[in-house]
């Protein structure tokens, strides 16, 4: 069990950092700020722990929030979304081609360990899959939490500073006041799908069963609203603090030349991203943030609230993380057999 000094350690710098965040008037402060300050306590060896238990309540929040953005209009577009998830699909080949040869050469790791860290799919699965086939698990970790930090980062300051756009403080979760029917229900949302999701063994499990269940409420239009702010962004303290702990123990060093790589390769898929969302914006009038919001290689949590915070379809944007993620799990164990046979170690 993880002690209770180091998660309140932890958990009161996330929240510094949220706030000094929000003061310097920073894109997504609570959940960028928070991550950071949390990080550099991590690194620097102060005594911050984060309890795994406390993630999966957090991102069904976050969840059951996201999925307030299916409205019953967005069943109309089905044939749209069709061609854009295999535009997704080919993105995904693309990004497998360039990135995990670069892991392999400059990481000089072996090829199941490149393939795992080098392909957007969820930490957790890429984690699990890593063990299983006796990779490098530590090159993975630090692969995919850099991943995500370094889009967040990128992300957030494109719409900011690029584009002018308000990637603000809290995002706008919904317009319908909650009444206490709502919040029976969305509580439901986040405590069944959390089970159900585990049942059903989905990946970020705690996170897409509450998504689905509250898309399929709000699609059928039995509630309009969404978990209140002081909630969310609770949950964007939490979930950052959570993505800064996951470097404890991690030497400045061992850091510093993994986020070289993580950086090299992100910007790399980000930037095969903007040409993927170029091409959505040629075949289908996405508007090209949105398409960016789509492709990057961040966490489907992370891009969620960043869709949220600029107004964007975040229906469309969680949809496309998910059958991204779900691309690269299925695919995952015959690539990596088909690797281990062409190439060895």
């Amino acid at each position: 069990m993880t002690r209770p000094l180091p998660v309140l350690l932890a958990l009161g710098l996330g929240v510094l950092g949220g706030v000094a965040f929000y003061l310097a008037h920073l894109p997504l402060p609570w959940m960028l700020g928070a991550l950071c300050l949390a990080m550099a306590a991590a690194v620097t060896g102060a005594p911050v722990a984060f309890p795994a238990r406390l993630r999966p309540p957090t991102v069904a929040v976050i969840g059951v929030m996201l999925g307030s953005g299916f409205t019953p209009e967005l069943l109309a577009l089905g044939g749209r979304w069709a061609v854009s998830l295999g535009v997704l699909a080919l993105y995904v080949v693309v990004v497998g081609a360039v990135v995990v040869p670069f892991y392999r050469v400059f990481a000089r790791t072996d090829w199941q360990t490149a393939y795992l860290a080098g392909l957007p799919g969820g930490l957790n699965e890429m984690v699990e899959l890593g063990e299983e086939k006796r990779a490098d698990v530590r090159v993975i970790i630090l692969a995919h939490s850099l991943r995500i930090v370094v889009t967040i980062a990128c992300i957030a300051l494109w719409f900011r500073v690029v584009e002018g756009r308000a990637v603000g403080a809290l995002p706008p979760v919904g317009a319908a006041p909650i009444t206490l029917h709502d919040a029976v229900l969305l509580i439901g949302c986040a405590v069944l799908g959390m089970i159900g999701g585990r049942w059903l063994r989905l990946p970020a499990a705690a996170f897409l069963g509450p998504l689905i269940l509250s898309a399929a409420l709000h699609l059928g239009g039995v509630t309009e609203s969404a978990p209140p702010a002081p909630l969310v962004i609770a949950a964007q303290i939490i979930l950052g603090t959570g993505l800064g702990c996951r470097f404890v123990g991690v030497r400045p060093g061992v850091l510093g030349r993994a986020a070289v790589l993580a950086i090299a390769s992100t910007v790399a898929t980000i930037l095969i991203a903007g040409v993927f969302a170029l091409v959505l914006w040629a075949l289908l009038a996405v508007p090209a943030g949105q398409g960016m919001l789509a492709f990057a290689p961040g966490g489907v949590t992370e891009m969620g609230l960043v869709a949220l915070a600029i107004d964007a379809d975040v229906a469309f944007v969680a949809l496309h993380h998910i059958v991204r993620i779900l691309i690269v799990v299925v695919l995952a164990r015959p690539l990596l057999a088909l690797l281990a046979a062409r190439f060895g170690n």
